[in-house]
């Protein structure tokens, strides 16, 4: 049986991991609509999910891991023409964006990354399958609606009754509805809209709604029913209550045996969002810090608690990190395999076994510092440095890390810090102590310290 534990959203409680099937691990999330720049509140998201999948491959696990594109959508839309350029050029450069900005943070790629256009067959397909089952109709719009008073389990996630649920906040309302509570599945195309958003079907043109996309890509790639399905606690309700009801309301049973949802990040006890204007670009965080420290900041918290964003933070997590890269500098590992049963891997796993308890696991890694800067042990190197790079971390060496330039404000580079020092060394030997200490006055301005060692060499970091 496997030890894994998930909180899973739907039955409210940690719930041991059965796979459907033994060995082998069926996850996708809700990815990017592509229009802009990701914010820390999607590295968040990202950053949950990888570790999921990292942990769950270090299990033994065979994942396909599935996290979707959106890249048909009214802002992408309305961004784009506001550009003057073509829906998929504005989702080309954006989706290039955001593989760079996750690769910085040490984000791996799924194992799929499918684009709501490329599967629009399909959503018409499950969209008909619905109508047949009096749980679609098209409106006088020309919209093709969800029928939601006609799934009687509608709000099962979120827990929801119908009864409460009041049109405004998050439904939309419009007179093509027979009720304020259904949602589009089908857009019935405007003649505003560029041609390139518009596809034929039985109800006439138009593009699919947001919610039908990922419900028609899980099932073309996991199947009708797959383990786990992930997301930002916002998209709880509606879109992943909209899922279950277009799925299993087109299936007849379950959808997904755990849901997983990751908490929110906050700046002055405010959700980070583009709506609130409070948000902060991945971008815009690495011209000041690191991405290890931002991944590391990041993995401080669990994946399901709020994630307060501030400097103040991050410089904490800056000064943490440097800690554990102190401890390896000067000892190298063994060589030898990462041992699971050692004390500390035996800590670090159960806490990731705990609902992917990453701050329990940070504290085994600070334990395993602590007793390596005592005995300076190749065993115990290899055993931090093996155990922090199943989640991401310690994957450069001591120096790499302090000598890492940060974004726009990296200063100087590699070259011209060993021509300086090279500079130093020469006015040293001439005794023009003037000199050199004038050129190490300069590197200090610059953020360069040096550090002089008793057999003559000069090793630097930055501050």
């Amino acid at each position: 049986m496997s030890n894994l534990k998930i909180y899973n959203t739907l039955a409210r409680d940690k719930q041991t991991f059965v796979p459907m099937v033994a060995g082998k691990v069926g996850m996708y999330v809700c990815g990017m609509t592509i229009y802009d720049y990701c914010h820390i509140g999607h590295a968040r998201m990202m950053m949950a999910f990888d570790v999921i999948y990292r942990w769950l491959r270090a299990s033994g696990y065979d994942v396909n891991y599935v996290r979707n594109i959106t890249d048909i959508d009214d802002k992408i839309i309305k961004r784009a023409v506001e550009n003057g350029e073509s829906i998929s050029q504005l989702t080309a450069r954006f989706t290039q964006y955001m593989d760079e900005d996750t690769t910085a943070l040490g984000i791996l790629p799924p194992t799929q990354v499918p684009r709501a256009t490329q599967y629009v067959p399909q959503m018409l397909a499950l969209i008909e399958k619905l109508e047949s089952k009096d749980l679609a109709y098209q409106g006088a719009d020309g919209d093709v609606n969800y029928a939601v008073r006609n799934f009687p389990q509608y709000g099962r996630l979120s827990g929801k009754s119908l009864d409460d649920l009041r049109a405004g906040e998050r439904v939309d309302v419009n007179t093509g509805k027979r009720d304020p509570l259904d949602f589009v599945l089908w857009k019935s195309s405007k003649e505003s809209e560029p041609d390139e958003v518009k596809w034929d079907s039985k109800w006439g043109k138009g593009r699919p709604g947001w919610h039908i996309e990922c419900s028609a890509m899980s099932c073309a790639l996991l199947g009708e029913q797959f383990d786990i399905h992930g997301g930002g606690a916002d998209l709880q309700f509606p879109h992943h209550e909209n899922e279950i009801a277009q799925s299993e309301g087109a299936f007849g049973h379950t959808m997904v045996n755990y849901w997983i949802h990751n908490g929110f990040v906050r700046v002055d006890n405010e959700k980070m969002s583009k709506s609130l204007g409070n948000f902060f670009t991945i971008r815009d965080v690495l011209k000041k810090y690191d991405a290890e420290v931002v991944r590391f900041f990041i993995l401080r918290a669990h994946y399901r608690s709020p994630l307060n964003y501030s400097d103040a933070h991050l410089d904490d997590a800056r000064g943490a990190l440097t800690r554990l890269y102190t401890a390896l500098d000067g000892v190298d590992g063994d060589g030898l395999p990462l041992d699971w049963n050692e004390e500390h891997a035996k800590r670090f796993a159960e806490a990731m076994d705990d609902d992917f308890n990453t701050p329990l696991a940070v504290a085994a890694l600070f334990d395993l510092a602590t007793e390596l800067n005592k005995t300076r042990s190749p065993v115990l190197a290899r055993q931090l440095k093996g155990l922090a790079g199943v989640i991401g971390l310690l994957e450069r060496t001591p120096q790499q890390f302090r000598q890492a330039s940060v974004g726009e404000a990296g200063g100087l580079d590699e070259a011209a810090i060993a021509d300086a020092i090279a500079r130093r060394k020469a006015a040293k030997q001439a005794r023009n102590f003037a000199e050199s200490d004038a050129i190490r006055a300069e590197l200090l301005a610059a953020g360069i310290i040096l550090e002089d060692k008793p057999d003559g060499s000069t090793n630097w970091r930055r501050a």
